[in-house]
């Protein structure tokens, strides 16, 4: 990535934030390129590092707050009733990793699940949104290990929420409107090239 500030991004598939997330930082791509910022998208298993469990409603009392927040910085939001199971979606996106493919890939899942209200786990689901994007791959027959490598890489580095931005040392999980995200990673940047 050059002489591009490169800012690692954990996030999770299922994570409702992460999407917001997703949403926002898109819309700050061209400042971000700009700044000669890049984000690393890196997915994991965030149920693997809290305990949660697949197939559960792990968000309960707190899913109005997390709506509305979501739907604040992304618009209409269509939340999964509960945590699905992501491992598959991300392990695809992990074997692309680095291909011009890889952001298609986030941006269909994105999609498939938070707007369209669909989830990977129904049968062919992924397989589907693969043909979406001519991929040659049979997603439910990718390997989960990277998943999981990536995920413990993830837990060392102090993320214990998503989406995780690691700021050097400092692990911040949570998203912000564009305006806050955008002064933040500019102001970190900043002092980043300061003191190289």
């Amino acid at each position: 990535m050059g002489d591009r500030l490169v800012i690692p991004v954990f996030f999770d598939f299922a994570s409702t934030l992460c999407y917001a997330a997703h949403r926002v930082m898109g819309r700050l791509d061209g400042e971000l390129t700009a700044m000669r910022v890049a984000l690393d998208w890196r997915p994991i298993d965030l149920a693997r590092i809290t305990g949660w469990e697949r197939g559960q409603d792990v968000v309960g009392a707190r899913r109005p707050h997390v709506m509305q927040v979501a739907t604040e910085l992304a618009g209409p939001v269509r939340m999964p009733p509960y945590w699905i199971d992501s491992r598959p979606a991300a392990a695809v996106c992990l074997t692309l990793r680095g291909s011009c493919k890889e952001p298609a890939w986030r941006e269909r899942v994105w999609t498939a699940v938070f707007e369209e209200g669909r989830v990977p786990d129904d049968d062919g689901a992924l397989d589907a949104w693969a043909r979406d994007l001519d991929l040659d791959v049979a997603a439910r027959s990718v390997s989960l290990a990277p998943v999981e490598a990536e995920t413990e890489l993830a837990r060392a580095r102090g993320v214990d929420g998503v989406p995780t931005f690691v700021l050097g040392d400092w692990p911040m999980a949570g998203i912000q409107d564009d305006a806050t995200m955008l002064t933040l990673l500019r102001r970190y940047s900043e002092r980043r090239r300061q003191n190289v």
